[in-house]
């Protein structure tokens, strides 16, 4: 980069997907935080996927898919389940926008 070309940078909102202006950007980073949970908990009981897929009730395609992010066959709840078959709790919170916020928002946060 030469002295005369300029850098702009663009704070983040916390969720690429809005910042790439794509629909349902609140669903698409709950479902990629869910399935990084999932992952997480997979690599960390040492399964395959093909082993993670016998306890999950899926196909091995299905998993690597799960691990690459590929994640638009996937429904929120399928990988709800998902963490619940690998003996997670699931707690859904609902309540008002926080003030000051033009709109609500879901999240998905760790325990």
């Amino acid at each position: 980069m030469t002295k005369r070309e300029t850098e702009f940078v663009t704070a983040s909102s916390g969720n690429v997907f809005e910042d790439l202006e794509l629909p349902e950007a609140a669903e698409l980073l709950a479902k990629a935080r869910l399935a990084s949970m999932i992952a997480s908990i997979i690599e960390s009981r040492g399964l395959t996927q093909t082993r993670a897929a016998e306890v999950l009730g899926a196909t091995q395609p299905i998993i690597s898919n799960l691990n690459r992010g590929r994640l638009s066959g996937f429904s929120l709840d399928r990988l709800l389940r998902f963490l619940n078959t690998l003996g997670r709790d699931v707690e859904i919170r609902v309540g008002p926008c926080s003030p000051g916020r033009r709109a609500a928002r879901t999240t998905v946060k760790p325990v």
